[in-house]
């Protein structure tokens, strides 16, 4: 039984067996060039400012893929507004004991953490922006429609997330953007001094 079961092992198909550890090599050799990419936060956001324009030329060439470019511009909407959003909804954990964004200047410095990074950010749009534009190859996505109605539409809907956003920003008082670590004025630092120097 078991000298059967290894010969179903062995006897594997020699070509899938290839395949897979190509496909292997090549997500191994994409993943590196990914982390390697990590710290170069502003090549990476002008190679994808690149393929965007890429992108928009095509559709300008073609005048079309109308729909595709609708179905990126929700799809740029949602990572957006996950991008702004920190990890830890207060609205949902609002009665719980665990760690919440700091509201005064007096509270501990804490980085505003997202629920989706800057680099899974930067990657969902670059494949985002890649997949699309192989898209536009093939005639069966232009769909013809009547494109001010989509933009019109998009925009409202941008404008409504977006509103949404802010007001969700004002009500919890946080920023989505952490500029470093807070610095002390000079009239902390003097208070702080003279507390240190008394007996």
């Amino acid at each position: 039984m078991n000298m059967g079961g290894r010969a179903g092992i062995t006897g594997e198909n020699p070509t899938s067996s290839v395949v897979t550890q190509f496909n292997h090599t090549l997500w191994q050799r994409y993943q590196h060039l990914l982390d390697k990419s990590t710290p170069f936060v502003l090549y990476r956001w002008i190679f994808l400012s690149v393929i965007a324009f890429l992108y928009a030329l095509r559709i300008y060439m073609v005048q079309g893929f109308y729909i595709t470019t609708y179905g990126l511009g929700i799809y740029i909407l949602q990572l957006l507004i996950a991008f702004l959003s920190p990890q830890v909804d207060p609205e949902i954990h609002e009665l719980t004991d665990g760690p919440t964004l700091p509201t005064r200047g007096s509270d501990e410095f804490r980085p505003f953490v997202r629920r989706l990074p800057e680099f899974k950010f930067w990657h969902s749009l670059a494949k985002a922006f890649c997949f699309v534009f192989v898209l536009t190859f093939f005639s069966a996505f232009d769909v013809p429609v009547f494109w001010p109605i989509l933009l019109f539409y998009w925009l409202i809907l941008f404008i409504s997330t977006m509103k949404r956003q802010i007001m969700h920003m004002i009500k919890y008082k946080y920023v989505p953007f952490t500029f470093g670590k807070q610095r002390f004025g000079k009239k902390a630092a003097s208070a702080e001094e003279t507390i240190t120097s008394r007996p």
